[in-house]
């Protein structure tokens, strides 16, 4: 009978992270296409199937960071069992549910962070005080870290003495040389890391003295990205400003699109981590695979109508104030991936249009609509840790723990 529980858990729990991801897919990675739709640079169809295929690639091969940091890093001292993380799961979800239906700005990973720490509390788990202590400093960072790039980037693009055929490939350079620096799990690494970067791997072929702990082959290596995306940028925009600008959005909202899908799986996946890989014994790239099949589905499924919506939202905004409210978000993404901190792209968007919408002298989003905004992202975290309390506690009385 015990056995025939435990399946069933099982089978419950990975449902309800299929469900999670759906979620996730459905929404959160809609906004990187929106600019380009808006701009009419691609369809609304084709950049639904765009953002499924790129945000499931992200979830396989970048997702494993913030997949292990929310299943194992936000708790100590216990094992979050398949009766929690199916706790913690619906009560990330149900939050996501409410977002949607309700239009309130329900940060996901605030959501499943607090729903796992308050899970992992019930469980009689130990606060991760090092843990909380860098999350809660990156979440705090966005906003300004966000805000202040997009200012600047959206300055630039507002310059008269510097000409879009200029200002434009020089974003796209910056792209390129960090896009040569993502870490990607299906890149051969050194034996001790599980992810290389093709910096890092065309660096390693060629054995070149450091300096200052710098390999110079990977330097020029991304440089030699940089410069070819300010190349495809540059001749693009020189014959036509709009169509480079539309490719600069295409190419900007694919490569979001891949970071989002990194930085959102670990929120469907990580609290299947001790139950998969410990209890079931399999590899990690199988729960991966779970998360990123969930967020296809919900990306063909859900995102073309949210899509129809955010990309006149865009529109009005402007390609300027687009492309700067973007820039940010790829960056932020890859650190916190980098770093394995969940994320809200929900917080970096807000935060970039924000930013942009202050270098034309208005923010152009009210402070009631920030306050509000800031509120729920509070109300979400805190009470998201009680339900996830509550929850387990309800569900180990009835079914035994």
């Amino acid at each position: 009978m015990a056995g025939l529980v435990f399946w069933a858990l099982v089978v419950l729990a990975t449902l309800t992270s299929l469900a999670t991801a759906w979620a996730l897919g459905a929404n959160s990675n809609s906004p990187p296409f929106a600019p380009a739709i808006g701009a009419n640079a691609v369809s609304t169809m084709r950049a639904a199937f765009l953002i499924g295929i790129l945000a499931a690639l992200g979830a396989l091969t970048q997702g494993g960071a913030i997949s292990e940091t929310v299943g194992a890093g936000l708790i100590n001292g216990v094992q979050i069992t398949s009766l929690a993380a199916t706790a913690g799961l619906l009560t990330a979800t149900g939050f996501m549910i409410f977002g949607v239906y309700s239009g309130y700005p329900v940060p996901a990973a605030f959501a499943t962070t607090g729903a796992m720490v308050g899970v992992g509390l019930s469980l009689g788990g130990d606060p991760a005080v090092d843990t909380y202590r860098r999350i809660a400093i990156f979440w705090v960072l966005v906003p300004p870290v966000s805000g202040g790039l997009a200012y600047l980037t959206a300055t630039l693009l507002r310059r008269d003495d510097i000409p879009e055929t200029v200002g434009v490939p020089l974003l796209a350079a910056v792209v390129g040389g960090i896009v040569a620096n993502v870490q990607l799990g299906v890149i051969p690494s050194p034996p001790e890391a599980t992810q290389s970067s093709i910096a890092g791997f065309i660096a390693r072929q060629v054995e070149t003295p450091t300096v200052a702990g710098i390999d110079p082959l990977a330097v020029l290596v991304t440089i030699a990205a940089a410069a070819a995306g300010f190349r495809l940028i540059r001749r693009r925009t020189q014959a036509s400003t709009e169509d480079g600008i539309r490719t600069f959005l295409l190419i900007l909202g694919s490569v979001v699109a891949f970071s989002s899908g990194g930085s959102q799986v670990g929120l469907a996946t990580g609290p299947l981590e001790n139950l998969y890989r410990a209890e079931l014994g399999l590899p990690g790239i199988v729960l991966l695979t779970l998360g990123a099949t969930g967020i296809l589905a919900g990306a063909w499924m859900g995102a073309p109508k949210l899509l129809q919506a955010t990309s006149r939202e865009y529109a009005q905004l402007g390609v300027r104030r687009s492309i700067a409210a973007l820039v940010p978000g790829f960056i932020i993404a890859q650190v916190a991936i980098a770093l394995g901190i969940p994320i809200s792209f929900n917080n970096i968007i807000i935060s970039g249009v924000i930013g942009g919408g202050l270098a034309g002298g208005s923010a152009g989003v009210s402070r009631r609509k920030i306050g509000v905004t800031l509120a729920f992202w509070l109300i979400t975290l805190t009470a998201s840790i009680a339900i996830g309390f509550g929850l387990y506690k309800a569900f180990a009385a009835v079914l035994g723990g």
